[in-house]
């Protein structure tokens, strides 16, 4: 890889992360059914309907899994607390499962990495689920009621803490597009799960400051986009995709308001007085967690339903997702969030990585497209930096293959190998060259 740690202000974390639902095992520890299990099970949604019943079985192997990060030289492991394992009908807690996250962060400790939590990431139970989910605001309360349980229980020993992970999938991916659980493709359901989740946001700010906790954050996933070609008609629909991708969760969090062309179509199905949280939402925080992968052009379709707009790959190399390959959009979001949302506010690459159809050939998986994709978009953030965004964490997307939602066990993003039969490790070439390139 073409950096070095010495590259890096002498703080600068090197970690990786991953998801509760997508590396646990979900059968194991009294965890309760989530939406993921259910649209898993409807056919058509997933690939050979596999579900994270089992997925890495990180829940019994996890002190193995820390000292692979331990060894690779990482300082930070960021990972997310399963609402459904430790409320599995969302509102009763579940001694096992705060003893699991208990054992889990010890473990980290004693490793010496800083736990970087992540409160949700996707994994909604059933029961809230059954009562709209998203699309009720009842559940962003009732996290609020979640993030107190854990918070008592393991507040005290996180590094970093982060609402949410990547609203725009909870709400536009999977309540527009129908992509993930749980697979609507309704416009209404789409608004108020747009403002739903990101008031969650602001109820669980307010109930860890309650706590006393003050490194509190949210995670925001963002898509370089670009018009398709020079017309006026394609520039246009390139702001408004952006304006919903990009743009909805962090104004909202940051100005208090959201993207006028985003509401052009949101606003009609918008919950009533929902003005009246916004202040709510946008109440300060104490860093923001960038999660890049990749480009899309946009080009306009006027004879399509609003947002009126097509989506294209990028013209340049793909990875096994298809998603091109586009570091420069790294760097464009850090200094972008930088120069116009959060100022001197810490940044973190909370996700960055790419899926490749990895074999294991000889006992060992060479994955020199990794290793270059890793090294190019450590690169564009080291870059940002130097362009002024308060950088301070890199985060690889994932630490293992796992369950990769609507894709099942077929993407493998892991620096790390798993036989998802044997669940054997394999360290990729792509973890020793990141080994070697943050050596201290």
């Amino acid at each position: 890889m073409d950096f070095k740690r010495t590259d890096f202000p002498p703080d600068f974390l090197f970690g990786a992360a991953t998801a509760a639902y997508q590396i646990e095992g979900h059968a194991f520890g009294g965890a309760g059914s989530t939406h993921w299990d259910t649209f898993a099970a409807t056919p058509g949604n997933v690939i050979r309907a596999e579900d994270g019943a089992r997925a890495c079985d990180h829940y019994h192997r996890f002190e193995e899994d820390l000292d692979l990060l331990k060894d690779a030289g990482m300082d930070a492991y960021r990972f997310s607390t399963s609402w459904a394992r430790l409320m599995p009908d969302g509102r009763t807690p579940n001694a096992q499962g705060l003893d699991f996250y208990d054992r889990l962060v010890d473990a980290m400790l004693e490793r010496g990495l800083k736990p970087f939590q992540t409160l949700y990431h996707w994994d909604l139970p059933s029961t809230l689920a059954d009562k709209g989910g998203w699309a009720n605001r009842d559940t962003a309360l009732y996290f609020g009621d979640f993030v107190d349980v854990i918070t008592d229980r393991i507040g005290d020993r996180m590094h970093a803490i982060a609402t949410i992970n990547e609203p725009w999938c909870v709400a536009y991916l999977s309540h527009f597009l129908g992509h993930h659980a749980p697979g609507l493709r309704d416009i209404r359901a789409t608004a108020r799960a747009m403002h739903h989740i990101t008031l969650a946001h602001g109820i669980g700010v307010s109930r860890l400051r309650e706590k006393d906790m003050t490194h509190c954050g949210i995670v925001l996933n963002f898509d370089a986009t670009e018009p398709l070609d020079a017309s006026p008609a394609a520039t246009v629909a390139a702001q408004r995709q952006d304006a919903i991708f990009n743009r909805w969760f962090i104004e909202a969090i940051t100005k208090g308001t959201y993207p006028a062309e985003a509401l052009a179509g949101f606003g009609a199905h918008m919950p009533d007085n929902w003005q009246d949280d916004m202040a709510q939402i946008s109440q300060p925080m104490d860093f923001l967690g960038v999660n890049y992968y990749t480009r899309h052009q946009v080009a306009a379709a006027p004879d399509a339903p609003w947002p009126h707009t097509a989506s294209h790959e990028g013209p340049g190399s793909k990875t096994q997702m298809g998603w091109e390959i586009f570091p420069a959009g790294l760097h464009h979001f850090l200094t972008r969030m930088a120069r116009d949302y959060v100022g001197d506010l810490p940044l973190f690459v909370t996700e960055n990585g790419m899926a490749w159809d990895d074999k294991i050939t000889g006992g060992v998986v060479n994955d020199p497209a990794r290793a270059q994709f890793i090294s190019d978009h450590v690169l564009a953030t080291k870059q940002a930096i130097a362009d002024g965004a308060n950088v301070q964490g890199f985060f690889y997307w994932s630490l293992l293959d796992n369950y990769e939602w609507a894709f099942g066990y077929e993407k493998r993003f892991g620096m790390i190998h798993v036989d998802f039969d044997t669940l054997k490790r394999t360290p990729k070439a792509s973890y020793h060259a990141f080994k070697s390139a943050i050596a201290r």
